[in-house]
């Protein structure tokens, strides 16, 4: 199976949201929740796409011919590329009913692992959606990242004892998920934290602690204060808060305010090996790409999750070598054109 193949499986056994479109850019799906689409007119999942499309690369070749090295050390692993898969949920709901939240986290969490990378998991209403994707990642012996929503107090402990027992390498939060629709008016309440609720929290889980949703240095600098290790740059792919500035936007200010101080993933729109350039010469330290990965699972299975990495994987070391870098360190942003 090659990539073409891959996608045009996807489109029979997705829908009736998610088209699994050539190009993921937000356009067809925009306005529909429940679905891959964003919230409102849709506006935020698209710009999303195309202000990464609005940099460019500067080449320069003159430069050693030599391999370049595409792999990431990240608390205390090393990964074959800085490239994540996403959390995603309710994937009968979202995408089409060939599988079930647990089978596919079983399916992307070894794929991840045997491709080199790692996936963050999603969470949901439904217990049996953490305790599944907690198991799949126990199975690979720790290779994944749990993602929890800002649920109250007495659920979090539940869910970070699923997370203990699992082992993984680090737990996130996507805080950003308190604008999901079915975390409104829970009792007892969901959904925003203070600095002190989420350093609970993060004591609480006990491993490397990743917030996910930080759109202002502000935010960025209170995650920081709570403890946290690193952060997402992320809007929730739009699915949130309409009318919300793109990822690529803000990226560079973040960064500038943690200077190192956490590790910085982003999302939103990262949809090639070039695009992940960009995105660490613009300060990130890796990506994470949620909806290719859903197309790769449904259209090829573990098969198509190596199929989608590797390309994005081959065209972010085409790029480095390109531009004159052989290894992320030397990726800078100098090497891109805002």
């Amino acid at each position: 199976m090659n990539y073409n193949e891959m996608m045009s499986h996807a489109k029979t056994c997705m829908g009736p949201y998610c088209k699994a479109c050539d190009i993921c850019n937000g356009k067809v799906c925009k306005n529909q929740m429940p679905g891959p689409g964003a919230k409102g007119v849709g506006d935020t999942a698209i710009r999303n796409y195309e202000k990464w499309q609005e940099i460019r690369i500067n080449m320069d070749t003159i430069s050693e011919n030599r391999p370049v090295d595409t792999s990431l050390d990240l608390f205390g692993k090393t990964f074959s590329y800085p490239i994540f898969a996403g959390p995603v949920g309710a994937v009968k709901l979202h995408y089409g009913d060939k599988y079930s939240d647990m089978e596919y986290n079983d399916i992307l969490v070894a794929a991840c692992a045997e491709a080199g990378i790692a996936a963050f998991t999603g969470d949901g209403t439904d217990a049996d959606v953490m305790v599944a994707a907690t198991r799949a990642i126990a199975n690979c012996k720790g290779a994944g990242v749990p993602t929890v929503k800002p649920w109250d107090d007495e659920t979090l402990k539940e869910k970070f004892a699923l997370v203990r027992a699992a082992k993984p390498f680090a737990v996130a939060m996507d805080i950003d998920a308190a604008g999901l629709p079915f975390l409104q008016n829970l009792t007892p309440p969901a959904g925003s934290k203070t600095v002190g609720e989420l350093k609970a929290a993060i004591e609480e889980a006990g491993v490397p602690f990743i917030v996910k949703g930080i759109m202002t240095p502000q935010a960025a600098l209170k995650a920081k204060e709570a403890g946290a290790a690193a952060i997402v740059v992320s809007n929730h792919g739009g699915r949130v808060l309409d009318q919300c500035p793109a990822t690529a936007e803000v990226l560079s200010e973040i960064a500038k305010v943690v200077d190192g101080s956490m590790k910085i993933f982003v999302d939103g729109g990262i949809r090639s090996g070039t695009d992940v350039f960009k995105a660490l010469a613009m300060g990130a330290d890796a990506v994470i790409i949620a909806r290719p990965y859903v197309s790769a699972v449904y259209g090829g299975g573990a098969e198509g999750v190596k199929i989608y990495t590797d390309k994005i994987g081959a065209e972010l070391a085409d790029t480095m070598k390109m531009c004159g870098a052989h290894s992320l360190s030397e990726i800078n942003g100098a090497m891109v054109r805002l």
